[in-house]
């Protein structure tokens, strides 16, 4: 895993998030694992100061008034949807489809730089199965059809998801316009997005929350 690049802002504020505009999208990136290279990283769970920092972040995402979180499969997101949903007192809702990228079948990056290369050879050629198990478009699709069906599933109320770096950057560059591997490089452990529904235009990204 990368740290956020030092050249982009800890917090984006690109537009005002009172209830004039209407619903809200908010794309979470999961809390700091324990990085295993014994362990593909969708087994991954949270280490103690990830757990911790999901008290901070759940404070921060009270401001959109969930009814539910929502998470991906995979142990790290559920972790962090979970203790963000107890501090809410709202409901947890597990998706598949939310996932990260599909690369277990590729063995670990002691490198960081090897893990970074990776990553912009996916961005750089999306249809291409360059990297893991799914090309970049293949992520994106599926990432996009678990979140519509979450979206149209509560008409009259915020969403909030928890899921991974990859997919959350590929959808804001496809929906947003932003570099996805920029974004990808600055979204911390954990760290979110805010979009306006329906027409998901950014609101808000905060790239390091501790």
């Amino acid at each position: 895993m990368r740290s956020p690049n030092s050249s982009w802002p800890r917090h984006w504020k690109l537009a005002d998030l009172s209830p004039a505009n209407g619903r809200t999208l908010t794309l979470v990136k999961h809390s700091l694992p324990i990085v295993d290279p014994d362990l593909p990283p969708s087994r991954w769970e949270l280490s103690h100061e990830g757990r911790r920092r999901c008290t901070t972040l759940a404070d921060r995402i009270s401001q959109f008034d969930p009814v539910a979180i929502h998470a991906s499969v995979e142990p790290k997101a559920t972790e962090t949807a979970k203790i963000v949903a107890q501090r809410l007192d709202v409901p947890l809702s597990v998706r598949e489809g939310l996932e990260e990228h599909h690369r277990d079948d590729v063995p670990f990056f002691r490198d960081p730089s090897d893990f970074d290369d990776a990553i912009a050879r996916l961005f750089e050629a999306p249809d291409d199965l360059v990297y893991g198990a799914e090309t970049a478009n293949q992520a994106l699709t599926r990432f996009e059809r678990a979140l519509l069906t979450i979206i149209d599933s509560q008409p009259n109320s915020n969403t909030v998801v928890v899921s991974h770096g990859t997919v959350i950057a590929l959808y804001l560059a496809r929906h947003c316009g932003i570099d996805p591997l920029g974004v990808w490089r600055s979204l911390g452990l954990p760290s979110y997005a805010v979009l306006a529904l329906p027409g998901l235009e950014l609101l808000d990204i905060v790239t390091d929350i501790t």
